[in-house]
């Protein structure tokens, strides 16, 4: 039985956890991993009443096998690499830079389409909140948390709706604060947590983003 009908109301239930459970310090910023954690942001920023912009991370799909995170890469030229499936998987060091260096076209065509002449939010000081609509392997929100790190946040806060347990665990010890509403065993998908799990798509990404800042951003 799956547990939320759609982000929207992932976000809103995760949102009220993360209202009564985390404690904001310098403001708040929420950075939603798009695309699907763009909705589940948007819902947690409003909740709390912070800013809402994205985070771009792409996640470093083994060739032929791109479901499954050989890495990955974020804004600002951080890189995860996950050695274990590098090593099982035999993927040489000219390989990992090819996949690399596609994902990166991408994250800088996908983070002009987004943000478009909005700069990037001021993290020094702040809470920084880094939400997604799951945690399966965790490489994308690594990436993410090792990228805001680098920004000199007060606090870095993972909040997701459904993670597995393992990877929830493993974050909490890369951030400062962990929320997760749900940490399903055995644990399948992040999709097996809805209802409705369809593809967000960038125009959404935008129009939620457009929303936000005429409407609660400071």
């Amino acid at each position: 039985m799956s547990l939320f009908r759609d982000r929207t109301d992932a976000g809103r239930q995760l949102g009220s956890a993360v209202r009564s459970r985390v404690e904001i310090s310098g403001g708040a910023v929420v950075l939603a991993l798009p695309r699907g954690g763009v909705p589940v942001g948007y819902e947690v920023a409003r909740a709390i009443g912070a800013t809402l912009d994205v985070l771009l991370v792409r996640k470093l799909g083994v060739p032929g096998r791109e479901e499954l995170a050989m890495g990955a890469i974020a804004s600002g030229g951080v890189r995860i690499v996950n050695h274990s499936v590098t090593h099982a998987y035999g993927i040489s060091p000219d390989t990992l830079e090819r996949v690399a260096a596609e994902e990166q076209r991408e994250l800088e065509r996908r983070e002009g389409a987004y943000r478009g002449n909005r700069p990037r939010p001021q993290l020094a000081g702040r809470t920084v909140i880094l939400v997604d609509d799951g945690l399966a392997t965790g490489a994308s929100m690594r990436a993410a948390v090792a990228a805001v790190r680098a920004g000199k946040p007060a606090r870095i806060v993972v909040a997701v709706p459904t993670g597995a347990p393992d990877t929830c665990e493993v974050l909490a010890a890369e951030a400062d604060e962990v929320v997760c509403l749900a940490m399903p065993e055995p644990f399948f998908a992040v999709g097996a947590s809805y209802d409705l799990f369809d593809q967000t798509s960038d125009g959404e990404v935008r129009e939620l983003l457009d929303r936000a800042a005429e409407t609660w951003h400071n």
